[in-house]
């Protein structure tokens, strides 16, 4: 056991730096309205980063952040550590990780234990993975007990997170399988919903969130199949000896057959051009999340390159803290199959609280009065879903919880080359499928109309298309057999010139669409201000661009915006967003692609890879707090 460094809280403090106050006051190119400039007041050590690699190296890859403004914690997606960062950002000091038994932070000895009634899950090729829960089920005749060949069994805990797969650097990382990926946050603080690598939602009990006691992990929700990372080398993964030492498995489970000889290893191969189509592949990283914080209904994206869809799942249960959203089978893996339905066809032992699935799958029509679209145009040519690889794909479709049980799933909407939202049902000539070839973005849900909108960075053919899809829930239509037809795409907003990634509301029915760039297209910078309902675009900003994430922050009525792609170097863009006018661009560093904005200070937290801007934190990485002046 390690001793965790990391939290000793009094040593930690010693190295947060202030950077001095020293914005520039009347700035002729500073941009904002009041004369003054914005400046890194604050550089955050990430515990446990440094440059020789021991243990973890420099806080180089990191993903999305959240701020918790009741709590005053900032959450942190960090790769290299395999945990979540926790940021206090009253005292500027990381105050506790959050992460699994692998986690290089913390060397795993504060791991998230899970809920000892969570199965674990499998990959698209059966096998089991330790980027879920690892529990011993056994009691129970018949049911599984975590093992994975070299000494893996069953130990109680969160597996944690894979972490940035191949390579810390933006430009040769292999983004799709990496994780912690995207985060949510519950408006009381107490619920963190955390995407994973493994194609699945971790969702952690914050009410005991302090070094001594790591919250606990209540749900690993499983949108669609995990990539094989660990592979079987010299056995099944599921097999009689090792997983069910009361017996063989319940009639119908099906134990792995294939070995898998490569690992994750052939699935990144195959991200060289192949667009991830190794079956171990199976449907990559779930991601970029938005939560309806009255029906508490999820949204999340597995969203890279090839067959993008989202998936709406019911956390009430587990916000509720009366259900863990298990499997159909509860001591079975999530995933394995379970059985065929009277066709032949595999039922999975999916997850009970999943509403629907969408699919950018270039379908030919998108019928929204049926549970399952493969009907009329789609009938014997689109699957829904439809996988995107060899192994199976998502947790929807005809009798996905067992023969007559069917789970909501539709296509993305339809569309002309041109972005124009057609007739869905009845396109017409020139119209065709959406697709999502440079991945689905960021979501927000929009409270005035019950809504989720989802940026599509390139919707058609035409890679100059990009759109924001509003998608109704459908939560109490019951034009199906007396239930919901589930969720559907009922309008899509073309964003002209803009790669759209990320989307957040501000004042009112106003809502901030980030543009970036993507597949050798570079489009001068251009963010729009849109209405929710209509897709209005009420104001075009273009003093800022090549934008991933944005934030809108209450307390100063501002949009902030986490500029990366900025043709002049990255930048924090900021927005005022009563008047909807540009007021600074503030220097970041490489790949600063995340903010988030705690509104009792203002104060702007941007995670930033090793450079001068962390001063002297400059080897290290650090979390940098920036201010107006």
């Amino acid at each position: 056991m390690r001793p965790r460094i990391l939290l000793t809280i009094p040593l930690t403090a010693l190295f947060v730096i202030l950077s001095g106050c020293g914005g520039v006051k009347n700035c002729p190119v500073c941009g904002t309205t009041t004369g003054d400039g914005y400046t890194n007041i604050v550089v955050i050590p990430v515990p446990e980063h440094n440059p020789t690699g021991e243990p973890g190296g420099p806080f180089n890859s990191f993903d999305i952040g959240v701020m918790d403004p009741v709590n005053h914690k900032f959450y942190v997606s960090d790769r290299v550590g395999l945990v979540v960062a926790v940021i206090d950002t009253n005292t500027y000091i990381s105050s506790d990780i959050i992460g699994g038994a692998n986690s290089v932070s913390g060397g795993g000895d504060y791991a998230s234990t899970c809920d000892p009634t969570i199965p674990p899950i499998v990959s698209g090729l059966g096998n089991l993975t330790r980027y879920g829960c690892r529990p011993d089920l056994s009691t129970t005749p018949g049911g599984v007990r975590f093992h994975l060949p070299g000494g893996f069994g069953p130990n109680g805990l969160f597996g944690g997170f894979p972490g940035a797969q191949c390579c810390a650097a933006r430009a040769n990382g292999v983004n799709p399988l990496s994780a912690p990926d995207g985060e949510a946050i519950t408006a009381d603080g107490m619920t963190l919903f955390v995407a994973n690598g493994s194609s699945n939602v971790v969702v952690f009990d914050l009410s005991t969130n302090t070094p001594s006691a790591p919250p606990k992990t209540i749900a690993t929700v499983p949108t669609g199949f995990s990539a094989d990372y660990d592979g079987c080398y010299s056995q099944p993964c599921l097999d009689t000896a090792n997983n069910y030492p009361n017996g063989a498995p319940p009639a119908g489970v099906v134990t792995a057959g294939t070995l898998n000889t490569t690992g994750i290893a052939g699935c990144i191969e195959s991200a060289n051009g192949r667009a991830f189509s190794d079956p171990t592949c199976a449907d990559l990283r779930a991601d970029e999340m938005a939560y309806d914080e009255k029906d508490h209904v999820l949204l999340v994206a597995n969203g890279d390159p090839g067959l993008a869809f989202v998936t709406l799942i019911d956390m009430s249960g587990v916000v509720g803290r009366t259900s863990h959203c298990l499997p159909v089978l509860t001591d079975q893996p999530y995933m394995i199959q379970i059985g065929t339905d009277s066709a032949g066809n595999p039922i999975y032992n999916f997850p009970t609280c999943i509403l629907g699935q969408i699919y950018y799958d270039t379908a030919a029509a998108n019928n929204t009065n049926v549970k399952v679209d493969d009907v009329l145009l789609n009938a014997g040519v689109v699957v829904c879903p439809d996988p995107s690889t060899a192994s199976p794909s998502g947790a929807s479709g005809h009798n996905a919880r067992g023969v007559g049980v069917d789970v909501p799933c539709h296509h993305g909407p339809m569309l002309t080359t041109a972005g124009a939202f057609c007739d869905q049902a009845n396109p017409a000539a020139g119209c065709v499928g959406a697709t999502a070839f440079a991945g689905i973005g960021g979501s927000a849900f929009n409270p005035n109309t019950g809504h989720f909108l989802v940026t599509n960075s390139n919707a058609t053919g035409d890679p100059r298309v990009g759109t924001v899809d509003e998608i109704d829930p459908k939560l109490t239509d019951t034009t199906c057999g007396g239930s919901s037809c589930g969720p559907v795409v009922v309008n899509s907003f073309l964003m002209p010139k803009c790669m759209p990634t990320s989307i957040v509301q501000g004042p009112g029915n106003n809502f901030l669409v980030g543009c970036g760039d993507h597949d050798g297209i570079t489009f001068a910078p251009n963010e729009y201000i849109i209405d929710g309902t209509s897709g209005n675009i009420l104001a075009t900003i273009t003093n800022v661009g090549g934008v991933d994430e944005v934030w809108y922050n209450s307390g100063d009525s501002r949009y902030y915006l986490a500029a990366r792609d900025m043709p002049a170097g990255p930048v924090m863009g900021v927005i005022d967003a009563k008047s909807n006018q540009w007021l600074a661009n503030v220097t970041t560093g490489a790949n600063s692609h995340s903010i988030a904005v705690d509104p009792s200070t203002n104060h702007a937290f941007v995670p930033l890879q090793a450079g001068p801007n962390c001063t002297t934190q400059s080897a290290n990485g650090c979390i940098g707090v920036f201010a107006q002046q």
